[in-house]
């Protein structure tokens, strides 16, 4: 199997500025996916994909060698996330020569996922047939018992309404929270595909204290402290 790895991060965050190159425990926060990818061993290539000069030589300081350009349209707050990583597996691939068979992306917010996840999540794509892979952990709230919807009377529903009532959580449906840390695709069903979801998607269960997505500072002081404590039981 010919595997691509790409990292797409923008430079125009507004909840925590310029986060995807702020430190983070030492490293710049792009550096730590780039090396969980360097670690894995899965991979032919790494792209790194920026309409920021300073997240792509932020990417090259830590050894990649494909920088792809984002274009400016892929690159607002608005823009959805399929097309860039869509773009920057193509632009690998011209770079590169080669077809790949399998595409992994990485998301530069989500550190604290490890090596042995992406392989995991990699190989679920592979053995199954499936044509692309989501990660996610178990949700701490469900829809089935204490996640709600307003109606346009304003009164609060279940956001859906089980079949016969729930008395615990637990009794619930189990439901996961997806928390972006690693995307699979088939290659050419990323290069067709216009959704995330189709009915064949499958789902790479992760441990919840590797799963956080830094989206604010609450989020990055969080996954500081959780570097830092893991450290120091090494």
């Amino acid at each position: 199997m010919r595997r691509l790895c790409t990292i797409c991060a923008r430079g125009g965050s507004t909840g925590v500025v310029n986060k995807n190159i702020r430190l983070l425990h030492g490293l710049p926060l792009i550096a730590h996916s780039i090396r969980q990818a360097q670690q894995s061993g899965l991979f032919d290539h790494i792209a790194v994909s920026s309409d920021s000069s300073d997240i792509l030589a932020a990417a090259k300081a830590y050894g990649v060698r494909y920088l792809v350009e984002r274009p400016a349209p892929m690159a607002t707050n608005e823009a959805p996330k399929l097309p860039a990583i869509r773009h920057c597996a193509l632009e690998a691939e011209r770079m590169t020569g080669i077809e790949f068979d399998t595409v992994v992306d990485l998301d530069a917010t989500a550190p604290l996922r490890t090596s042995g996840d992406i392989a995991g999540a990699v190989a679920l794509l592979e053995q199954s047939g499936a044509p692309n892979v989501i990660t996610g952990t178990p949700s701490r709230r469900s829809p089935y018992f204490n996640m709600v919807e307003l109606t346009a009377r304003g009164t609060a529903v279940l956001a859906k309404p089980p079949s016969s009532p729930i008395a615990r959580r637990q009794d619930a449906p189990a439901t996961y929270d997806l928390n972006a840390a690693v995307y699979v695709w088939q290659r050419d069903w990323l290069v067709t595909c216009t959704e995330l979801f189709n009915e064949r998607t499958r789902l790479f269960v992760m441990a919840e204290d590797r799963a956080t997505d830094i989206d604010t500072e609450a989020d990055f002081a969080y996954v500081d402290y959780l570097l830092a404590r893991k450290k120091e039981h090494l």
